[in-house]
C-alpha cells in the first residue's frame, strides 16, 4: 500500500510527557500525571466552549469574581472542571483560581504541587466568538507532605515554577507548555480525543512588527508608554489587540511582536495577576527566547505578597521588550 494513503498522525501529548520523563532518571511521574489531568480538563472546556451556544451557557453568570469582574457562565463552568480534574487526579494539595477568593485545599495532602490558573482568559469574548485560553502555573509545594497547603506555597516567585502553560480555544484547541526545558505546542484532534504535537521547540522571533495594547486607555498611561506607541506608528508597526491575554500573546509568540499591559490612572498597578497569568508567560516566553518585564523589573524575579496582585506587563519578542524599557527609562530620567 503506498504509504501516502496513510500518513503518520504524529506524536500524541502522552506519548511526549512519557518521552520527556525518560529523559530524568529521578522523575517519579507526578509531574506528568499532573500535566495529563490538565489536558483532561483542556479537553472538557473546549466541548463545554464549542456547544455553549446551544446549550445557553454563553452570557453573565450574575455574579462578580472577587476581582469585581462580571463572571461569565463559562467563567465559572471552566473553574469547576479544572478544580475537579486537579482534585480527582490527587497530585495536587493547593490550587489558586483567579475565580476564588482564598485558597482551595484539595484534600490530596500528600500531593507535591500547588496549580496556580486563570480558568478561562477573555471569557468576555465567548458571545461573540473570538479566542479565549486557560493559564496555568505549577509549583512544587513548601510545606510539610502530609498537611493542607499554605499561603507560603503558594507566593513563591515565578523562579520557583516547575512548570507553565496556557490553552487557546480558537479555530483548533492548543496546549503550550513549558517545564523549564524548550516550548511545545500541541493541537487537539477532536475526532481522535487527542493533543498532538504539532509546535515543537517554540522560537519567538527576536524582533517584530506587532504591539498589542488597549490604546483606548492612551491618555492615561506614563509618558514613556505613550512615547513608545508613537515610535510604533512611526515605525509603521501593526496593532493587534483581541482583549483575550492568551490569544494576543499566542499570536505575538509564534510572530513576534509585544504585549502591553501598563499602569493607567484607573489601575495604577496594572490589571493582570502576578501569580497566575503573569508569572506563567513570562516562563513560557523567556523559555522561547523572549522577555517579560513590569517595564523594568523581571517578572519572574518579583515576590508576590498577595494571592490577586496585580501587576503592569511588556512581554514578548526581546528586542521590542529592550525598546519598551528604554523609553520608560527615559521618561524616568526626563522627570
Amino acid at each position: 500500500m503506498d504509504d501516502q494513503l496513510a500518513l503518520p498522525v504524529g506524536t500524541t501529548l502522552d506519548r511526549f510527557i512519557m518521552r520527556k520523563q525518560e529523559e530524568f532518571p529521578f522523575a517519579s511521574g507526578e509531574l506528568s500525571q499532573l500535566l495529563r489531568d490538565i489536558a483532561l480538563a483542556t479537553k472538557i472546556v473546549n466541548r463545554e466552549i464549542n456547544r455553549a451556544g446551544l446549550l445557553g451557557v454563553t452570557g453573565t453568570f450574575g455574579q462578580q469574581n472577587v476581582q469585581g469582574e462580571e463572571q461569565q457562565k463559562l467563567d465559572v463552568i471552566a473553574n469547576i472542571r479544572f478544580i475537579r480534574a486537579l482534585r480527582n487526579g490527587g497530585e495536587v494539595c493547593t490550587i489558586i483560581s483567579e475565580e476564588e477568593e482564598g485558597i482551595i485545599q484539595t484534600g490530596n495532602t500528600k500531593g507535591k504541587y500547588v496549580v496556580a490558573m486563570d480558568p478561562l482568559d477573555g471569557s468576555s469574548n465567548i458571545d461573540v466568538n473570538v479566542a479565549i485560553g486557560t493559564i496555568f502555573s505549577i509549583y512544587r509545594r513548601l510545606s510539610d507532605n502530609g498537611e493542607d497547603g499554605t499561603l507560603e506555597d503558594c507566593l513563591q516567585d515565578g523562579t520557583k515554577q516547575v512548570a507553565a502553560g496556557y490553552i487557546i480555544y480558537g479555530s483548533s484547541t492548543m496546549l503550550v507548555y513549558t517545564t523549564g526545558c524548550g516550548v511545545n505546542g500541541f493541537t487537539y484532534e477532536p475526532s481522535l480525543g487527542e493533543f498532538f504535537l504539532s509546535h515543537p521547540n517554540i522560537k519567538t522571533p527576536q524582533d517584530g512588527k506587532i504591539y498589542s495594547c488597549n490604546e483606548g486607555n492612551v491618555n492615561s498611561f506614563p509618558d514613556g508608554i505613550k512615547a513608545y506607541l508613537n515610535y510604533c506608528k512611526e515605525q509603521h508597526y501593526s496593532a493587534r489587540y483581541i482583549g483575550s491575554l492568551v490569544a494576543d500573546f499566542h499570536r505575538n509568540l509564534l510572530k513576534g511582536g509585544v504585549y502591553l499591559y501598563p499602569p493607567t490612572a484607573k489601575s495604577p498597578n496594572g490589571k493582570l495577576r502576578l501569580v497566575y497569568e503573569c508569572n506563567a508567560l513570562a516562563m513560557i516566553i523567556e523559555q522561547a527566547g523572549g522577555k517579560a518585564t513590569d517595564g523594568s523589573e523581571r517578572i519572574l524575579d518579583k515576590t508576590p505578597t498577595e494571592l490577586h496582585q496585580r501587576c503592569p506587563l511588556v512581554i514578548g519578542s526581546p528586542d521590542m521588550v529592550d525598546k519598551v524599557e528604554e523609553f520608560l527609562a527615559a521618561e524616568f530620567v526626563a522627570v
